[in-house]
């Protein structure tokens, strides 16, 4: 599995030739799974969307066995950019909350807020049915147990398959200090929790980001088994 951090500098035009050349270059690595990173792209007036359904719409096209996930900004909240992106193909839309609601305004970018970006989802998953939604929530930050249990409760009311949990560590001097590291054992908890409630999977542990490869085998299993396809362990 690779990721491709399409993080353009905010001054540049958009590379007319990116997605062909973006799925040429996957295509030689002959991996299965794919994850397509970007930020906003304010200067542009969907944020970047088109450009990156186009992306996907073109590894699809050349590799046509891949799994695509795009792990998407929020497109300040322009739901038509998310329909045109999460309507583009991919297998796997992720959108990440980052923190419970009462700690979004000092965790995240003021632009962004916990609505917002459950609605991104939500758009997501009405745009595609068959799509896989996820999600990532950093722990450690001084949430409390209920604040985690009814976010959770709100991503499955709103149909997200899948969520991770990792430890919040603290970037630079700059950014939120540690409150908390979450013992193994509550990560287990989480995990177990979430898979009850109905998740189709949850990855949860310390050393546990967005995106990694174990949790990308099960995504491909889950996927796999929706299309009745048995899957390679060697895949």
């Amino acid at each position: 599995s690779s990721g491709i951090n399409a993080e353009w500098p905010i001054t540049a035009g958009l590379d007319p030739l990116e997605p062909y050349n973006t799925a040429k270059a996957v295509g030689s690595w002959g991996v299965h799974y794919i994850v397509l990173t970007s930020v906003d792209r304010d200067d542009i007036s969907d944020g970047g969307a088109s450009h990156l359904a186009e992306c996907v719409k073109e590894l699809k096209l050349q590799v046509p066995d891949l799994l695509v996930e795009v792990l998407a900004p929020d497109f300040r909240g322009d739901l038509d950019a998310v329909q045109r992106l999460a309507s583009s193909g991919m297998d796997v839309f992720a959108h990440n909350l980052e923190t419970v609601n009462r700690l979004q305004a000092f965790v995240r970018d003021p632009r962004a807020n916990y609505k917002q970006s459950m609605e991104v989802l939500i758009k997501a998953k009405e745009s595609s049915p068959g799509l896989l939604t996820k999600t990532s929530l950093m722990l450690g930050l001084g949430e409390a147990d209920e604040e985690i249990v009814e976010t959770m409760e709100d991503l499955r009311k709103n149909s997200v398959d899948v969520v991770t949990f990792g430890q919040y560590m603290q970037p630079t001097k700059r950014h939120l200090k540690v409150k908390e590291y979450v013992t193994p054992e509550k990560f287990k908890h989480w995990e177990q929790l979430g898979m009850d409630m109905g998740f189709a999977y949850v990855a949860s542990g310390p050393l546990v980001r967005s995106s990694y490869k174990a949790g990308e085998y099960y995504i491909k299993n889950i996927i796999d088994k929706q299309r009745g396809i048995v899957s390679d362990v060697n895949d």
